[in-house]
């Protein structure tokens, strides 16, 4: 259900079931595909997912605008700093508290709002500490899903980077119009003696194990990384079937989460 497709009445009666927000960028994304491609992805996930959960939970309207500073060499993207990011999640979030809500999720398609957004869901959660039962969630579509989208090996890359064959194949199948063939990526590794980096992957096509603050360009001139070439409907498809599937199963479990925790409280005896 649509939260911006009814009345405050209406609203007003519906405080017990989650929101969720979900979050997006305007920003370059290669040669090849859209300015609002993460905004694009976000929506054809929670409109697949909508369809299943119905009046279960109450989608609030895509916030298209993101952090994307590392982005802004590249003409077309539309980025707000890290601290405006965190004051517009903070305010979105407070009007929803004030509101009567309690269980909220951000759900999101661009890496770059991770960090901001996690910050100002950090800082309400600290400022509501007499709402035991406020839940404040951050889930990225692309973790999200990680580990069916690993499991069904239909894809080169091992997770997303920017422009590649996941979001590739996700506009094809979603906005196929919008796809031009000027698809050229980078495709590197970080070479140590001649060898691949044990920690560090250039071309973002594998999970590493630290983060790298670089901006985009300083590692691929087209604003492309991985194997665009290879993205079909077929596996577009493929991916937003999985991460709608993932956001349905945490919506409804969610839903069954405790007001409260009850901790249990351990005799404080180790090595027994």
């Amino acid at each position: 259900m649509q939260l911006g497709e009814i009345s405050w009445k209406e609203a007003a009666t519906m405080t017990d079931k989650i929101v969720v927000v979900p979050l997006g960028a305007h920003e370059q994304h290669g040669h090849h595909l859209p300015l609002l491609t993460d905004a694009m992805i976000g929506s054809e996930i929670v409109r697949r997912a909508d369809a299943e959960l119905k009046e279960e939970v109450l989608f609030a309207p895509m916030l298209w605008l993101g952090h994307s500073p590392h982005h802004l060499e590249f003409p077309g993207t539309l980025s707000v700093s890290g601290e405006t990011y965190i004051r517009v999640i903070e305010d979105v979030v407070e009007g929803l508290i004030q509101g009567g809500f309690r269980r909220i999720l951000f759900f999101n398609s661009h890496a770059g709002n991770m960090t901001p957004a996690s910050m100002a869901l950090g800082n309400v959660q600290m400022r509501h500490r007499d709402k035991p039962e406020l839940w404040l969630l951050f889930a990225s579509w692309f973790t999200l899903a990680a580990k069916p989208i690993a499991e069904s090996g239909a894809f080169k890359q091992g997770k997303i980077s920017h422009a590649c064959e996941w979001e590739t194949s996700q506009i094809l199948a979603a906005h196929p119009q919008l796809v031009t063939n000027d698809c050229p990526a980078a495709r590197f590794s970080m070479l140590v003696d001649g060898e691949p980096s044990r920690f560090f992957h250039a071309d973002y096509s594998q999970w590493g194990s630290l983060d790298v603050a670089r901006r985009i360009e300083q590692n691929s001139p087209t604003g492309a990384f991985g194997w665009p070439e290879l993205a079909t409907v077929e596996k577009g498809e493929l991916l937003f079937n999985l991460a709608a599937k993932e956001l349905v199963a945490l919506v409804r479990e969610f839903g069954s989460w405790p007001r409260e925790l009850s901790p249990q409280v351990s005799d404080g005896q180790v090595g027994r």
